[in-house]
């Protein structure tokens, strides 16, 4: 059929779609009534809601994938950082035990050096007037009795005893000058068990002189004692 617009202005509005006349309710009654076994309603209901159920799940999932991916890679890159900083570590560690082995060979070895000058030096200082040296010894380290400390070796690889015992022999005109040696002795930093063994009266110049026999231990003193001067010095 062939329509004339006789009205100049007036458009015919075009036969189409529209959602305005699209009615929900009743195209859900025709679904409805189009799907009469519950049953099926139940298992189509049923799949919508697991197929929205499971896109839920596969955007959640994927979103905590993400982030420990993320996480992961920071991670491997941390432990990168720290393996390299543990080798270092070690490396270190390796450097400070063998310097400490050297350290310990060079301080056992300048620890037995200066025996016999600090003996001989803490003697003569000790060593009062009117009394003079027959001659200085070492001897077999006995344990003193009464002591908890069992007797040290006699002796090292280098040949140098390792716990130096001294015997004494020595001439006095004075008896006090005997004791104050004594004395002086045992103050001494340097020794430990400071012991007379014997003492007599003997003729010596057509003179009575007491002999006598000292024993003692020679021991590391403490570091306050101890001077370390350079062996050469600039002369101006």
């Amino acid at each position: 059929m062939i329509e004339i617009n006789l009205l100049p202005g007036r458009k015919i509005p075009k036969a189409g779609f529209s959602f305005a006349k699209l009615d929900i309710r009743s195209a859900m009654a025709n679904l409805r009534t189009s799907v009469r076994d519950p049953w099926l309603a139940a298992a189509i209901g049923a799949w919508v809601v697991l197929v929205a159920g499971g896109g839920g799940m596969f955007l959640v999932t994927r979103t905590q994938l993400s982030g420990v991916e993320k996480r992961l890679e920071d991670v491997r890159a941390e432990k990168r950082r720290f393996d390299v900083v543990i080798a270092q570590k070690r490396q270190a560690e390796r450097m400070r035990d063998s310097l400490a082995r050297e350290l310990g060979v060079i301080q056992a070895i300048d620890a037995d050096r200066y025996v016999w000058p600090h003996v001989l030096d803490q003697i003569a200082k000790a060593l009062p007037p009117y009394t003079w040296l027959m001659d200085v010894g070492t001897t077999a380290p006995v344990a003193t009795p009464g002591s908890t400390t069992p007797a040290p070796p006699t002796g090292d690889t280098l040949g140098i005893p390792a716990a130096v015992q001294v015997s004494i022999n020595g001439r006095t005109v004075d008896i006090q000058a005997y004791t104050t040696f004594l004395r002086q002795l045992a103050q001494s930093p340097w020794f430990a068990d400071v012991t007379p063994q014997q003492s007599s009266t003997v003729i010596e110049a057509d003179r009575p002189v007491t002999a006598f026999n000292v024993t003692l231990r020679y021991r590391q003193a403490d570091s306050v004692y101890l001077k370390t001067v350079p062996l050469i010095q600039s002369v101006r």
